[in-house]
């Protein structure tokens, strides 16, 4: 249970577009003392609305809703009051939403099947600002974090390209590069030259150089 400290009640602003969903949030802080109900939001648009005019203390806030999403709406939030905390209550977690989230501004993220003893926990440590995360959300989020960020150039380059590219890493000439992957020569040259054009880099070994640091090779030449 949360009682009231001598800050007062914690003011709640709820934001979702499910009225089932509302409605059981309304009823839990309805049963805390500490919690204040100041106001319930069915899009995200009408969520930044609500938080300027109530100014609650945490919003317990929903990612699909129409119109503004729920990322765009703390970032609105945020961008305006700083001080509200935002904790996202969502139906699934993946590794691009828990960290959209969390970049955007919020201080928690938990699962719609969150026990209450453990919701009535983040909106309290909402409050006194210490983030709240579901345990599936905090994996995707390291998992996201630790995952190596590929250049963007090498998204430019089309799968032969690669293949091309990695040879090179590997230090084969033109003549190889034909043998190995059953083309002539010719085209050989011709790839080399767009894979170099879409690296931005001027010759192959500075290509090769970029194969390496981007993981794509070990860095070993096996031969020519």
């Amino acid at each position: 249970m949360i009682m009231a400290d001598v800050g007062g009640k914690i003011r709640v602003l709820i934001a979702d577009d499910h009225p089932i969903v509302r409605e059981g949030l309304r009823a839990l802080i309805g049963d805390e003392p500490g919690l204040e109900l100041v106001g319930e939001a069915r899009s995200g648009e009408e969520a930044v609305t609500l938080v300027h005019a109530r100014r609650p203390d945490v919003v317990l806030l929903d990612l699909i809703m129409p119109g503004v999403d729920g990322i765009e709406a703390i970032r609105r939030i945020r961008a305006k009051q700083p001080d509200v905390q935002i904790v996202v209550l969502s139906s699934f977690v993946d590794d691009a939403k828990v960290q959209e989230a969390i970049s955007a501004g919020a201080i928690g993220y938990l699962m719609k099947d969150v026990l209450r003893a453990d919701l009535l926990r983040a909106i309290q440590d909402a409050r006194q600002g210490r983030p709240t995360l579901h345990p599936e959300a905090q994996r995707h989020l390291i998992t996201r974090v630790r995952a190596p960020r590929e250049n963007p150039a090498l998204g430019e380059l089309t799968p032969r390209e690669r293949e091309v590219l990695v040879l090179i890493a590997k230090g084969r000439n033109n003549r190889a590069i034909a043998g190995a992957l059953g083309i002539s020569e010719g085209t050989v040259k011709g790839y080399v030259s767009a894979v170099l054009d879409k690296l931005g880099v001027d010759d192959r070994t500075q290509a090769a150089l970029f194969a390496v640091k981007h993981g794509l090779v070990d860095g070993r030449v096996d031969g020519a």
